[in-house]
């Protein structure tokens, strides 16, 4: 920071000309720029905090001034701003209660609700998702997941962004160890890609409900093979998803999603299920190497997940 500059003595007194005085109105648009010009020099001087302070300023006059989308890019910057001062904070280990992180929240909920009150769902789930990514960034996968959920909901109208969103929020669940959530979120989205995707009899799905389908299906099997149901206890679609991986299934009804899947990919998850069911430790632990090259992170983590499982039976 520029110490030949007072730069709260600047603030004050902005403000102080943003106050209601008899028979004189404040310029408040003057007040804006002025608390515009200021956070783009504290910005610039690597004063988050402060910066975030007067992106706010300025947010309250385009409040007054009634422009919605000013005002939710003000509070936007001012959250960019927040959430830098607590990235600060932690890579440089400092002791911190996460005020800043708690103020950046603040202002992207308060971005959500202009945008919603504009009457612009699509732009408030953008905030939500955004929110929830910097939220994931600071490994906080229970409060990612309450925002991924509700941009999920503001986009049931655009069918493929809410099911990436729900994706996230069944990834979210496997963080937190809930696995029941994550089979449960995994299962409603592969019913509504194959519901949007065209999906009729054994016709296969268009486009990238296909990939949709096949990232739910391979997880869904993954986690039924962590969960292990009982046959009592298991649920009819995930008794119908299994079935697809026994040695003579033959059902017509299932093509479509075998077909779907790298023919090897297919057959080494059919070989899972089966070493899965024979307790066949050695099996699992040469399934594990070769389907790393053919699986991303999660899955990954998820086969190791089965293997330790067994190792410790």
């Amino acid at each position: 920071m520029d110490r030949n500059t007072d730069y709260m003595a600047i603030y004050k007194n902005i403000s102080a000309k943003m106050k209601r005085r008899f028979l004189k109105k404040p310029n408040v648009a003057e007040g804006r720029d002025q608390f515009a010009s200021l956070a783009k020099n504290l910005g610039q001087q690597d004063c988050p905090s402060y910066a975030a302070f007067c992106s706010l300023a300025q947010a309250r006059c385009e409040h007054v001034l009634g422009n919605n989308s000013g005002e939710v890019q003000c509070l936007l910057e001012a959250a960019h701003f927040f959430v830098l001062a607590e990235k600060q904070s932690t890579d440089l280990l400092c002791p911190s209660y996460e005020e800043n992180l708690t103020a950046g929240i603040n202002c992207y909920e308060h971005a959500v609700k202009v945008s919603l009150e504009a009457g612009e769902p699509a732009l408030a789930a953008c905030h939500c998702q955004e929110l929830a990514t910097v939220l994931m960034d600071f490994k906080k996968p229970s409060e990612a997941r309450i925002h991924f959920q509700r941009a999920a909901e503001l986009q049931l109208q655009n069918p493929v962004e809410c099911l990436q969103n729900m994706k996230k929020v069944a990834a979210c669940r496997v963080k937190e160890s809930d696995l029941e959530g994550a089979l449960t979120i995994l299962t409603e989205m592969q019913f509504l890609a194959q519901e949007r995707g065209g999906v009729a009899g054994s016709e296969k799905p268009l486009g990238v409900y296909a990939d949709i389908i096949l990232h739910c299906e391979l997880q869904r099997v993954l986690l039924l093979m962590i969960l292990q149901p009982t046959p009592q206890r298991i649920r009819p679609e995930h008794a119908q998803t299994l079935e697809k991986y026994a040695w003579q299934t033959n059902n017509d009804e299932y093509n479509y999603i075998v077909d779907l899947f790298d023919i090897d990919l297919f057959l080494l998850l059919q070989s899972l299920v089966m070493s899965c069911q024979s307790n066949d430790i050695d099996g699992l632990r040469f399934l594990q190497t070769e389907l790393m090259s053919k699986l991303d992170k999660e899955e990954n983590e998820l086969v190791h997940m089965i293997v330790e499982l067994y190792l410790n039976k």
